[in-house]
């Protein structure tokens, strides 16, 4: 392949990653808006971001097997058409479970936009360039869900929500035109005698069995909803029966047989809790900053964009001092304090931070986030086979994945148990005998008397004032607990990276370049 069209390719499989991971988050400042379009509640309309991160789980694993029997070729043409048709269908539902539903379809044709992507630009580069491949990539990975929001805010405030699945037309038609002349085979392609359906049934019942359980638990009071007990057992049932056929038949779907290199498994974990940071910051941030702070969709996005600008620099940064030999596990260690100190710091912001406060917060954790994207990636397939290689990329995306979306519906079950133990705390304050209840409640009066209400409606719209004054400290002091919590996951796991790195030689992944 001749230098222009490698680099065409280059940029063609970087930008379908990207397209497909902006669409993980492009939707989280536009919730309001389709909620307020589709007549569908808040906790209906985050099974938008939900369902995409499902069918995302499911498929990823599966990657390397339908690569294999489909041709890396037809399989990721295929999935770029997919993923395009149903964006249109997206942006053209008339309803909330219909959109749902097409989210869903979109997230199984984004899976191999992002584990095949990894595999061709790896490809492309020779093995001496092999951390330049993993910055290029993981920037990718990283300012996808970053940029989100912030194009999310400015298309939902200047044009209409639709449009936020309509920008991705024109790229998913050139992106299937490019790699349609210049996408080539993979000369490592093994196709399996046999189709392992039972295998792809188990992974699909019981991983979306367990985010409907930890999507929709807190919402109908866990087990006492007879249907979350029947998924609860499902999803166990399904799981166990998986990974127990996997590592069992000859032709498995996802060989786990790979997760006994410690490289990879420790990786994996670092990765989950990772992928728990960078989408549910992404998630958290914009929540706060519109509902609680008066933050527009555009201004919420706006505060992500430092830090995206500053991770670009710090991916490339890792990169180098990857190919130089520095430790992969120092740099994430780095990168852990970041995100950690990032979480810390959300934690104690107020209800007056200015923005650019929670801007400066939000530089830490892209920086942290840059810091850990491409040594982790970098770690996890350190110690594998050529062959392997594959199967360990799409295993560690789909762990980024899961933890991604599993992040979500754990946090959003946390806040809401911490808005009602919040709101209790603060109602034993606002007593009749309290001074301060007292002189809050007469100035509220005081003020819509001045409005021209009678003094018992005045008074009626001052109790009225002081419940939504309860509920916003509340939620917004539930919102920071939730940060808080998140740190702690990261200090939690830090001790890992001190087993990876007794195994790290830093030295950069090896694939063979292509010949093609």
């Amino acid at each position: 392949m001749n230098p222009l069209k490698r680099q065409i390719l280059l940029i063609t499989v970087i930008a379908a990653a990207i397209m497909e991971l902006i669409d993980t988050s492009i939707v989280n400042v536009a919730l309001n808006y389709m909620s307020g379009n589709l007549g569908a509640t808040l906790e209906d309309i985050s099974w938008v971001i939900t369902s995409y991160g499902i069918a995302n789980v499911i498929i990823i694993p599966m990657t390397s097997f339908l690569t294999n029997n489909l041709g890396r070729r037809n399989y990721y043409i295929g999935s770029i058409i997919l993923f395009t048709i149903c964006s249109f269908m997206c942006g053209n539902a008339g309803n909330i479970w219909e959109l749902v539903s097409f989210r869903f379809l979109q997230g199984l044709g984004g899976g191999a936009l992002l584990s095949v992507s990894a595999t061709v630009v790896y490809e492309l580069f020779p093995k001496e360039k092999q951390a330049t491949a993993s910055a290029l990539f993981g920037i990718g990975v990283f300012i996808g869900p970053t940029i989100g929001p912030t194009l999310g805010g400015f298309i939902t405030e200047n044009y209409s929500w639709p449009w936020i699945f309509y920008i991705n037309l024109p790229i998913g038609i050139l992106a299937a035109v490019s790699c349609y002349f210049l996408l080539f085979e993979s000369k490592t392609r093994t196709a399996a005698k046999k189709i392992d359906w039972i295998g792809i049934a188990l992974l699909a019942a019981g991983v979306g069995s367990l985010q409907v359980v930890l999507e929709r638990g807190q919402t109908d009071d866990w087990f006492s909803a007879g249907y979350i007990i029947f998924l609860t057992i499902t999803a166990a049932i399904s799981l166990v029966s998986f990974v127990i056929r996997e590592l069992t038949i000859e032709n498995p779907l996802v060989n786990l047989k790979i997760m006994r290199h410690r490289s990879l498994s420790i990786s994996a974990v670092l990765t989950f809790i990772t992928g728990m940071g960078l989408y549910t910051s992404i998630y958290l941030t914009p929540v706060v900053a519109q509902r609680l702070l008066g933050f527009t969709p555009t201004q919420s996005g706006e505060l992500l964009l430092p830090g995206s600008i500053i991770a670009v620099f710090a991916l490339m940064v890792s990169g180098k001092l990857l190919q130089k030999g520095v430790s992969a596990a120092l740099i994430a260690f780095v990168g852990f304090i970041c995100f950690i100190y990032f979480n810390w710091a959300m934690s104690r912001i107020n209800l007056e931070s200015p923005g650019a406060d929670i801007s400066i917060n939000l530089i830490f954790r892209a920086i942290g986030m840059a810091l850990l994207t491409v040594p982790l990636s970098t770690l996890a397939i350190s110690s594998l086979e050529v062959k392997d290689i594959a199967q360990g990329t799409a295993l560690n995306n789909m762990m980024r994945q899961l933890g991604g979306s599993f992040g979500i519906s754990i946090i959003n079950t946390y806040v809401a148990r911490r808005v009602v133990s919040h709101r209790t705390d603060l109602l034993a304050h606002v007593t009749p005998d309290n001074p301060d209840t007292i002189a809050r409640l007469n100035a509220y009066t005081g003020n819509f008397q001045q409005k021209g209400f009678s003094f018992f409606d005045a008074q009626h719209k001052a109790l009225e004032l002081l419940e939504r004054v309860v509920i916003k400290q509340s939620s917004f002091s539930s919102y920071l607990d939730a940060f808080f919590l998140m740190g702690l996951f990261f200090a939690i796991v830090l001790p890992l990276l001190f087993i990876v790195a007794k195994r790290d030689k830093s030295k950069p992944v090896v694939i063979p370049s292509s010949d093609h």
